[in-house]
């Protein structure tokens, strides 16, 4: 049975209590409420799109963290990636379906045409090159395996022009992305993949993986995550060209056409 949904703050302190007592499963944006609260804006576009009780691909899931969030909010979740699903235990729904991919086959996915309703990508879409796979091809596939009218969901996708980019480049051992966007090539990939482009927006002005380094009482802070937040938004409306990430919402043609 699915679980009755929980709301958007609980799950992040789900998240972050997760992340606390189990390390292994590699949850490092969990690790403070500034870095959590970086997926508020996550949970709250995915819910205005897509309907509660809906089945959704976790694309790419990595260690899971979405694929928590989808079951406690009371979607019908299930993964794909490369790696091994390390994080079953942590979801309160076991009937959850993993398939794991190869690198060796980085487009084709498992599963039937017209499966699901909504498929996700949380900081995925920019690493298929990086895998031998091609962005446009990707997204067919994933096309593919939506119910027409389903919805494509992308987070994290990073800005070409993004000022948090362009600092972490100058440093060898900073996190930095090979592959990034701009709104122009956004528009041409989700053309090609013949599906049609909702909604498409930049955010992120202030780093959140910061968040771990600072001491232990701001790190479980959620007033200071909160203001971290609020200084974000205000800094996004004039300094909007240089922010770090893309979201994006794109609808297979068919069925439902308007947002929930």
């Amino acid at each position: 049975m699915q679980p009755a949904g929980a709301d958007d703050k609980a799950i992040l302190r789900e998240a972050v209590g997760l992340a606390a007592r189990h390390p292994e499963l590699g949850w490092l944006q969990f690790r403070s409420f500034v870095g959590a609260h970086q997926y508020l804006r996550l949970y709250r576009l995915f819910r205005g799109y897509v309907p509660l009780g809906a089945d959704v691909l976790d694309w790419g899931a990595g260690n899971g963290h979405f694929s928590y969030f989808l079951q406690r909010a009371g979607y019908r979740a299930s993964g794909y990636s490369f790696s091994e699903c390390t994080y079953r235990d942590t979801l309160p729904d076991p009937s959850y379906r993993f398939l794991e991919g190869s690198p060796n086959d980085p487009v084709s996915l498992p599963f039937q045409s017209s499966q699901f309703d909504a498929v996700t990508s949380v900081g995925v879409l920019e690493h298929v090159r990086e895998t031998g796979g091609d962005e446009v091809a990707s997204l067919r596939e994933i096309v593919r395996v939506l119910r027409p009218g389903g919805l494509f969901i992308a987070f994290h996708l990073p800005n070409r022009h993004s000022m948090i980019e362009l600092v972490a480049r100058r440093f060898p051992h900073k996190h930095h992305h090979e592959y990034r966007y701009t709104r122009a090539e956004i528009v041409a990939l989700t053309a090609g993949a013949g599906v049609r482009l909702l909604e498409v927006k930049r955010y992120g002005i202030l780093p959140r993986n910061v968040g771990h380094r600072l001491p232990s009482a701001l790190r479980k802070s959620q007033a200071l995550a909160t203001g971290w937040d609020l200084v974000d938004l205000a800094l996004a409306i004039p300094f909007s060209p240089i922010g770090q990430n893309y979201l994006v919402v794109a609808r297979k043609p068919g069925g439902a056409t308007s947002r929930s």
